[in-house]
């Protein structure tokens, strides 16, 4: 036992090593970019000074020719400086190619492999070497010999690794994914695209780190079994990263099936193939925060215009997000599509409650605070609607009584626009009223001259102070945060909601709405509230005066300066509320009124779906099918299944397809690859829960190089957090619902009882947990799981 342990420890060591070899060899070569680039930044200072020398000579040809030297080596030291951080992400390894022709930016241009590349020895064994490495960035940088150092993502050389499968991996062995701040490398991720080669660079055989290991290790299994098993996931795969985006593309498949990186994988060679489709950006939309990080680690910016954005679901609304968990029971409530009906009631009913008097005047001068939202140095109760409007025009006092306004205030409900944009109706309602009760208009026969009184009266009326502010408390412009923060108060939400909602889901949703936070399904409230209310139009702001736009000469060419990359992705991000392309991540999960928010932002777009029902935390599955069909609209529907779990061990997925025959019986698990031959571990606690969960990570953190992950129920995320202090970066305490699409080398699963009695969709849930593990799982069971002599919970027995 003590000569395995030693072997184990020295296995960790041995990988630590590799990691942190390969990523301190990419550092090396991003330090000689920066180098390189520093150099290049120095040579257009100089070039800029140098053209503005040339203006001292006066002439008209060399003011010309400074001009536009100026605007070349403004426009070259622009690019350079706003691409100088966070730009290099990618790496290549090559196989020889059949030709030796090189590109412009010195690549070989070669797809294909050279015959002979690949050597096969006597027992069948294939090796090569590898013959080019290619790093790739937002733009090209050569070195003073005209070598790549960078290749320019848009470049051909570069198509590769996008385009890259395992069934048709061209002259591509391993693809790398570098992960960079600034100028320091944070780790590396490699994607073996001939998993059955041994390779060799330099002499040395070729390290492979992240999953790529694992299906080297695989790929270079003697059983003939295990390849074809490795040939299978790489087919499956294969077939939905290429598949046509001309419609929606389903992804259905078990934990550890690998879909979200399909998913990604999907995203670059879209964008690389049909660059010019995808400009409107491609919106990957994953469920929690943990998963976005994830994810961003493993696809890298694309460069230009900000064509990929990756948000999770309670970041998706502008100046909005997600920082707390709503319980199950009110999480049921605000998801349910019957909350539509509730949030158009409501932003009808807010202009009734009128706009504070302090609130107003500051509206007068911002243009932007409105009903709801609270100054932020005083906090004012609304005031009351007012019941009469008072006027004078032609030396006549005119009067509309409460009856007349409501009249009229109904009347202009009655239209289809959003709430904000019917205002303008309200107000020409208005003056209609007043109109008709001055007895103006049959003074005079002729149109022409009643419709000049008409513009004249309407002209007099709009101007004064009284109508304004009768105007901004009778019918003030509501913001989402406003209804949303009105819907807190328990009365007016119960009137809003009678007959939709029960006394007790009113009181929970109103308590909740009361917080100053927001949960991920206020998030999509604040979407459809949005939708519902309508935002007025806004004068355009003006660009900013910036000290670069009188560099001499470069005024006299361009009357603006020249928009960079940085600030016209930034402002189309800002812009842009469609995209392209859609992808949702594990998709099983978003709530009716979730998929509703997902929907507004790919109306006319193309979709991925990926997802695994068997995992779903959405306790009505039904309910969010119709909301997703109505979001996706009548696009035609291509469906792919991944069959293969190369995540999780035999042991692991053979102890999870328990739970999985509880939640959803008769659906079949996927087929696990591999066997380490380590059980799940079953502890009991004994000294208390906290002290527990701790020794079983403890234990844990000595068994594995890796992270350990411990997913107790969403109420004790903050508790565990408590007991794993002081253990390191390498362990984390995680909520059921955040542990959906992680993974991590060993797991600690506590109390299956209380996950699975959150929610009615409680056992998919532990599903979920039960498969976050690529090597080892331990389950900690309290008396609420009824353990037997062997500690194994009743959830998990046979």
């Amino acid at each position: 036992m003590a000569a395995q342990a030693h072997q184990q420890t020295a296995l960790d060591q041995d990988r630590d090593s590799v990691r942190d070899r390969e990523t301190g060899i990419e550092q090396e070569h991003l330090d000689q970019v920066y180098r390189r680039l520093e150099e290049k930044i120095h040579e257009a200072e100089f070039l800029m000074n140098d053209a503005a020398k040339r203006g001292q000579v006066g002439t008209p040809g060399a003011l010309a020719e400074r001009d536009a030297q100026v605007f070349r080596a403004g426009i070259h030291l622009n690019r350079l400086n706003n691409e100088f951080e966070d730009f290099l992400f990618g790496r290549i390894d090559l196989l020889p190619g059949k030709d030796g022709k090189k590109g412009p930016d010195g690549a070989y241009t070669a797809v294909e492999p050279a015959e002979g590349a690949v050597r096969e020895d006597a027992d069948g064994k294939r090796t090569a070497d590898i013959a080019e490495t290619l790093h790739i960035g937002r733009i090209g940088v050569l070195d003073a010999d005209y070598s790549p150092l960078v290749i320019d993502w848009r470049a051909p050389a570069a198509a590769p690794f996008y385009r890259s499968t395992p069934v048709d991996p061209g002259r591509v062995v391993r693809r790398r994914v570098i992960r960079s701040k600034g100028r320091k490398v944070l780790g590396v991720e490699d994607d073996l695209m001939r998993p059955e080669l041994t390779a060799y660079l330099d002499g040395e055989r070729l390290p492979v780190i992240g999953d790529g290991a694992l299906m080297a290790a695989l790929g270079q299994a003697r059983s003939h079994t295990m390849r074809d098993i490795v040939a299978s996931i790489q087919a499956e795969q294969d077939l939905v990263i290429r598949a046509p985006a001309a419609s929606v593309t389903y992804v259905e498949g078990g934990p550890g099936t690998g879909k979200t990186a399909v998913a990604l994988h999907r995203a670059a060679y879209l964008l690389y193939q049909d660059r010019r489709r995808y400009a409107g950006g491609i919106l990957i939309v994953s469920p929690t925060p943990l998963l976005v990080a994830y994810t961003e680690g493993v696809l890298p910016s694309l460069g230009e215009e900000g064509q990929v954005a990756i948000r999770a679901v309670g970041s998706l609304v502008d100046g909005a997000e997600a920082t707390v968990y709503d319980s199950p029971a009110v999480a049921r409530v605000k998801g349910s599509s019957r909350m539509l009906k509730v949030l158009r009631k409501a932003a009808r009913g807010a202009l009734e409650l009128g706009t504070p008097a302090k609130e107003a005047n500051k509206e007068a001068k911002t243009g932007q605070l409105a009903f709801g939202e609270e100054p932020e140095d005083d906090k004012q109760a609304p005031a009351e609607q007012p019941t009469r409007l008072r006027v004078v025009a032609f030396g006549r006092r005119l009067e509309l009584e409460a009856a007349d306004l409501n009249r009229i205030r109904q009347n202009a409900l009655s239209g289809t626009a959003p709430v904000n944009l019917l205002r303008p109706r309200a107000r020409k309602l208005l003056l209609d009223a007043l109109w008709s009760q001055s007895g103006a208009g049959t003074r005079h026969s002729d149109p022409e001259l009643a419709a000049e009184l008409r513009s004249s009266f309407d002209d007099d009326i709009t101007s004064e102070d009284d109508f304004i502010r009768f105007l901004d408390a009778w019918w003030p412009e509501l913001t989402p945060r406003g209804v949303l923060s009105a819907m807190g108060d328990e009365r007016r939400l119960g009137r809003w909601a009678r007959r939709i909602l029960n006394p007790g889901e009113v009181r929970k949703v109103a308590r909740s709405l009361r917080r100053d936070a927001l949960s991920v399904h206020d998030v999509a409230l604040l979407d459809e509230l949005n939708a519902v209310l309508g935002t007025p139009v806004r004068p355009r702001r003006k660009r900013e005066y910036d000290p670069l736009d009188q560099l001499t000469g470069l005024d006299e060419l361009m009357p603006t300066r020249e928009e960079t990359q940085f600030e016209r992705a930034e402002r189309l991000a800002q812009e842009r509320t469609e995209y392209a392309h859609v992808i949702v991540d594990e998709a099983q999960d978003l709530t009716p009124m979730q998929w509703r928010m997902v929907g507004r932002r790919g109306r006319h777009a193309t979709w991925t779906v990926v997802g695994d029902p068997a995992q779903s935390s959405w306790s009505d599955p039904d309910e969010a099918a119709e909301a997703r069909d109505e979001a996706l609209g009548s696009r035609p529907r291509r469906r792919f299944t991944l069959t293969v779990n190369y995540r999780n061990p035999a042991e692991i997925a053979e102890l999870a397809a328990k739970v999985l025959a509880l939640a959803m019986p008769g659906s079949e698990s996927p087929s696990a690859v591999r066997s380490t031959g380590v059980r799940p571990r079953f502890e009991v606690v004994r000294d208390g829960l906290g002290p527990s969960v701790r020794e079983a990570a403890e234990h844990l953190l000595a068994q594995v190089d890796g992270t350990v992950g411990v997913v107790v129920a969403m109420n004790r995320r903050d508790e565990a957090a408590r007991w794993l202090a002081g253990l390191g970066d390498r362990v984390v305490a995680l909520g059921s619902l955040e542990a959906k699409g992680l993974e991590y080398d060993a797991t600690v699963v506590v109390s299956p009882a209380e996950i699975a009695d959150e929610s009615p969709a409680g056992l998919r849930v532990l599903y979920v947990a039960l498969t976050r593990a690529t090597q080892q799982l331990t389950v900690v069971s309290g008396a609420r799981d009824e353990p037997d002599a062997d500690g194994v919970p009743d959830l998990l027995r046979d």
